[in-house]
């Protein structure tokens, strides 16, 4: 197995970007462990089939530690004397600094702590569709799906809303992936105006704490030690950047599947009560990440009978996993009312999305109320022009709409 021929993952073909899961749907027929060709050149073992993703990312033989990589080419994407503060995360660590870092955030995430953010985040997104309901159009990317996310973890973490602009740059700069990847020169650029702009706010929280989870950490720091000011930095990034990007792809994602979707769109209009379960069925349908979740073989590791060696790039294919018939019947198929919808979009086992009750919490809302909110909605333009970001972070650039105006 470990002479077949690798499959390029073809990023500079607008058809494999608007609808990859042909396919992802072959290479998953052809094995479970199939090596592809991701952008750059990396070289990189897929896996396809939802049982073997399920048990691979339990797998302690498999390290989140980009450096356990044997490609050079993935630690050269990143300026060689910011490496290890870029890599100082709990995304990217393994136990026992995963346990530690992930200890200190957890409870902000806690289910009864995100479902009392439900007023908030209510109003958050009643503000923005008061802003578009009078004109009858909007793109609801740029002024809905991606505002809210950034509003919400931004008052979360303690950061002032209106810096989010310049957080939002220099992260679409250091993480956009596309038929290349990114310059080592652009990316520490950017790192350099992100990590000048943490430092000033730690500064800021030392001096005037306040009741949110970033003067927290610089208290855990402080305090306890438990933090490195690089794992600080570090933290402070994840959470910024982790809150709100595939938050906003799965908002996006979701209204623009609703509208390829007539029946479902109707269903839903129809029942409100099943938007719980239509989140997760877009989330199964067509996630946020794709084609999924990288690891690193700390050793040389077999994979649903498919020898991968020690150093190898190991990609959960949640995209590809998520449609696998054997777990899913009728898995190419969008239906808002499926049961037992266990996806793998926020991953599984200790690296489990963090985020996960907000990002749900966010989407019901957000959906939920623009289908209230916006009677006639419907795409503005053909729904085969709708530009989706090429590589590992999926989602719509834009979505124009159009709407019965109101008051």
């Amino acid at each position: 197995m470990s002479e077949q021929q690798p499959t390029l993952l073809p990023y500079a073909d607008p058809a494999f970007i608007a609808d990859p899961f042909p396919l992802y749907r072959q290479l998953r027929e052809d094995g479970p462990v199939r090596r592809v060709v991701v952008a750059g050149g990396l070289d990189a073992w897929l896996v396809t089939r939802y049982e073997d993703g399920l048990a691979a990312l339990s797998d302690s033989r498999l390290s989140s530690d980009v450096r356990d990589a044997s490609d050079s080419r993935i630690l050269r994407q990143l300026p060689e004397t910011e490496r290890d503060s870029m890599l100082s995360n709990m995304l990217r660590s393994d136990p026992p600094d995963h346990t530690r870092l992930r200890r200190l955030v957890s409870k902000a995430f806690t289910a009864r702590r995100v479902a009392g953010m439900r007023p908030r985040i209510q109003a958050v997104t009643d503000g923005l569709l008061d802003a578009v309901v009078p004109a009858g159009h909007a793109d609801l990317v740029a002024d809905f799906a991606l505002p809210l996310p950034v509003t919400v973890i931004s008052e979360l973490l303690g950061v002032p809303v209106d810096e989010r602009r310049d957080f939002q740059h220099w992260t679409d700069r250091m993480l956009r992936r596309g038929v290349e990847p990114p310059d080592p020169a652009v990316v520490n650029e950017a790192w350099q105006h992100m990590r000048a702009y943490l430092t000033g706010l730690i500064h800021a929280k030392r001096s005037h704490p306040g009741d949110d989870l970033l003067s927290g950490l610089v208290a855990a720091r402080d305090a306890q030690q438990r933090l490195s000011e690089d794992e600080l930095i570090a933290m402070m990034f994840l959470l910024l950047v982790a809150g709100y990007i595939t938050t906003v792809n799965l908002i996006g994602t979701g209204i623009a599947t609703l509208l390829a979707h007539p029946d479902q769109l109707d269903l839903l209009r129809r029942d409100p009560e099943l938007l719980p379960g239509a989140v997760e069925e877009f989330l199964r349908y067509d996630g946020p990440v794709s084609p999924g979740i990288a690891r690193f073989a700390r050793e040389d590791v077999e994979i649903a009978g498919v020898a991968v060696p020690r150093g190898a790039t190991v990609l959960i294919g949640s995209a590809v996993a998520d449609r696998d018939p054997q777990r899913f019947p009728d898995p190419d198929r969008l239906d808002i009312t499926r049961k037992d919808n266990a996806h793998l979009a926020f991953g599984h086992g200790i690296h489990y999305c963090l985020g996960a009750p907000l990002a749900r919490l966010e989407g019901q809302i957000a959906i939920g109320t623009v289908l209230r909110r916006l009677p006639g909605l419907a795409l503005a333009a053909d729904p085969d022009g709708i530009r989706r970001r090429p590589g590992g972070l999926r989602g719509p650039e834009s979505l124009p709409v159009t709407f019965t105006p109101g008051g």
